[in-house]
């Protein structure tokens, strides 16, 4: 293809009254401009059209984009990353639990304060209301230790002849629910204890429910003077999960329900951030793992 000779017209006429040097620049970066404008045999030059739409036509992502990772993987609940903020650790226990089945009570500043007192949304934290939970392990037994602080205690006063009670979550309760594999969202455990020491224990599976007959143990203590009442559970291993890996992580949240009618509170780690409060939110579980003896908490 014949360079037009207009554009070596306008090249020339704008270079006369230049230096030599620079005019020779100019004519060569014109030569330059041209040559790179004359298309290979076959490859005939597009349209001009805008730089996004060149990136369109040449079906290539935008830079340092991956736009269809993007639309196959959108980002959503299991794609939360764990952080300091969302992380529960249970650290290993190695001492004897003696005739009481829980750990002494030194063996707890083992463990890492887990605390909350902000309602199901996050929002309106009340410090007279603030829980603490922490967690210990063994290859057998989860060992959790609820200390609330509470304004009022409200509790059922009956049960069945081992303390269980149906519908426990009407009154002040602590609670934890666990997840072993996220895989399946819909189905965890539930766990709780009152303050004068009723429990109920569940499988959560694809919003239904049914009596988990755990074997869970429980031990409740009350002190009305500093407003404080304290629980500690013992969870059988097998009752959460078949076979016990300390590799794994689980997904995890606890709970506090106190007071004797609406507007009563309802506080969580995690929050669920529901418009009405309502704690079964598992894609916004926390996540737990299991340390070896000796971690810092």
């Amino acid at each position: 293809m014949a360079i037009p000779s207009i554009s070596w017209t306008i090249t020339i006429a704008c270079a006369k009254g230049l230096p030599p040097p620079i005019a020779s620049i100019v004519i060569l970066f014109s030569i330059m401009a041209l040559v790179a404008a004359v298309p290979a045999v076959g490859h005939p030059v597009p349209p001009c059209v805008p730089r996004y739409q060149a990136f369109m036509a040449c079906k290539m992502p935008f830079p340092h984009v991956d736009m269809r990772k993007s639309a196959a993987n959108p980002p959503g609940p299991q794609d939360k990353l764990t952080t300091d903020a969302n992380l529960a650790l249970a650290t290993a226990f190695a001492g004897s639990t003696g005739p009481s089945g829980f750990p002494p009570p030194d063996a707890w500043d083992k463990a890492g304060p887990i605390q909350f007192e902000s309602d199901w949304q996050g929002k309106n934290p009340d410090p007279e209301r603030r829980t603490e939970v922490r967690l210990l392990w063994t290859s057998t037994t989860l060992y959790l230790r609820f200390i609330a602080r509470y304004r009022t205690i409200t509790v059922f006063a009956d049960a069945d002849a081992n303390g269980r009670r149906d519908k426990l979550w009407d009154r002040d309760v602590a609670e934890v629910f666990l997840q072993p594999d996220a895989r399946d969202s819909r189905r965890y455990k539930e766990f709780e204890v009152s303050p004068n020491g009723f429990w109920i224990d569940l499988n959560i599976a694809n919003g239904g429910l049914e009596d988990l007959k755990s074997g869970m143990q429980r031990r409740v203590t009350v002190d009305e003077s500093r407003k404080i009442w304290v629980a500690e559970l013992a969870i059988p291993m097998n009752s959460v999960v078949p076979h016990f890996d300390p590799k794994a992580e689980w997904r995890v949240n606890f709970y506090r329900v106190e007071g004797s009618s609406e507007p009563r509170f309802y506080s969580s780690w995690q929050a669920t951030r529901t418009p009405q409060p309502d704690f079964h939110v598992p894609e916004l579980f926390g996540y737990l793992k299991f340390a070896p003896a000796g971690s810092q908490p």
